[in-house]
């Protein structure tokens, strides 16, 4: 049977509650200030996809001075780490990684690291996680912590190949009922949060597709291949054709981002290339997308006389939030935040490798307000001006402790 996390009317102490009430908002005042300190040193000293040993170390170390055990993963690069005892374990994951961009704010904690930076929030994931694993070790030093709670911070969360399965190798998993997920979000103001069942982000792939053929002159196409007409076929008959080959509550998305072809007016090309994503909301979707893409691209070529290379490479699965996590997920946030600072979610066709834990345990990922009071507009995440209200953090903490305590106490 489901039940939810002891309210304010409740004894409070099977689950926590109790001590969270007592206790919680003194430890971020006491607190919150450390925390916003350890974001500023992440912000400014970021490390890409692959390379976050020296970030993993500073976690593992946060972790260990309130006496948790923290273990790397075989690369050093990402931490795992156990809070409690007990059967029953919920797992709660953040971010290492930044982006290839540069750090264009003019801020005390800017990127100390040429073109590389926090511009998604993975600097503020990570330090919400070392947050709620400091609660919770108080938690459960006073004997409140119902059960096990890990802590899974993990590398390449940004570029292929995804961390996440890296993490599921490493033993991540294991003995995990279900696991829950932040991402920061620009567009709501700090101390809100969005949830959403079912889709919330979409599965990610990338397309490449290269053309090749004798080249010639513009004034006798007849006598060679028009690479440019081809592409052409490619880039404007390809969205389309995918429309009438899927479901279309699958939600699919072709975009290219990349099309060459040739260098003068005058001369039709010897090769040419497209490059782009695909994306979609469906599992069944994802599933049948490297065939029927690369057998669209091969139509659309078809009659152009252009010999064509299709590289299609996965990238990751859909975001499918679990509905009963979600409902513990959402019930938890607006006993943290207030029952009016709780959304619904929009869905995002960006990618989020937290789907590949999702096609082994039930989980949910949400949306958490970072939005800037002194922003004349939102600046988005995956943009070198990202930046974020610190006080997202405190919120952060909150929604997370109080996810884990309630995903403890149900179904026991």
């Amino acid at each position: 049977m489901t039940t939810a996390p002891a309210g304010p009317g409740g004894t409070g102490t099977r689950d926590g509650s109790g001590w969270l009430r007592a206790h919680l908002t003194d430890w971020l005042a006491r607190h919150e200030a450390e925390l916003v300190t350890l974001r500023r040193r992440i912000h400014a000293n970021p490390e890409l996809s692959g390379q976050e040993r020296a970030t993993a170390a500073l976690v593992a170390d946060r972790l260990r001075a309130v006496g948790l055990r923290p273990r790397l993963l075989p690369e050093r690069n990402g931490v795992i780490c156990d809070v409690g005892t007990g059967e029953r374990v919920v797992a709660l994951r953040a971010d290492l990684d930044a982006l290839p961009l540069p750090d264009t704010k003019d801020v005390p904690y800017r990127s100390t690291v040429a073109n590389v930076c926090h511009a998604c929030g993975h600097d503020v994931h990570t330090t919400i996680l070392v947050g709620v694993g400091r609660v919770l070790a108080e938690l459960n030093r006073a004997g409140a912590l119902p059960g096990r709670v890990r802590l899974i911070f993990q590398p390449s969360e940004e570029r292929p190949p995804a961390g996440a399965p890296v993490v599921i190798a490493a033993g991540g998993l294991a003995e995990v009922q279900s696991i829950f997920a932040l991402h920061c979000y620009p567009h709501l103001p700090a101390g809100h949060a969005a949830v959403r069942t079912g889709p919330i982000t979409a599965a990610a792939d990338l397309l490449g597709v290269r053309l090749s053929g004798p080249g010639g002159h513009t004034a006798r196409p007849h006598l060679t291949v028009d690479l440019a007409y081809a592409l052409g076929r490619i880039v404007v008959e390809l969205p389309a054709l995918l429309s009438r080959r899927l479901d279309p509550r699958a939600g699919a998305s072709l975009v290219f981002g990349a099309v060459h072809v040739g260098e003068t007016h005058n001369v039709i090309a010897a090769e040419g290339y497209a490059r782009g994503t695909v994306r979609v909301l469906s599992h069944d979707g994802w599933r049948v997308l490297p065939d029927v893409v690369p057998a669209l691209v091969r139509d659309a070529v078809a009659g152009t006389g252009a010999e064509v290379d299709v590289e299609y490479v996965r990238g990751v699965p859909p975001v499918i939030n679990d509905r009963a996590t979600t409902a513990i997920l959402e019930a938890a946030a607006r006993e943290a935040l207030g029952p009016d600072r709780v959304s619904e979610a929009e869905v995002s066709m960006g990618g989020e490798d937290f789907a590949f834990y999702l096609q082994h345990v039930p989980g949910t990922m949400f949306r958490l307000g970072v939005g800037r009071p002194d922003a004349s507009e939102a600046v988005d995440i995956h943009q070198p001006g990202f930046d974020v209200d610190e006080s997202a953090i405190g919120y952060g903490v909150r929604v997370m402790v109080h996810t884990a305590l309630a995903a403890l106490a149900t179904d026991r």
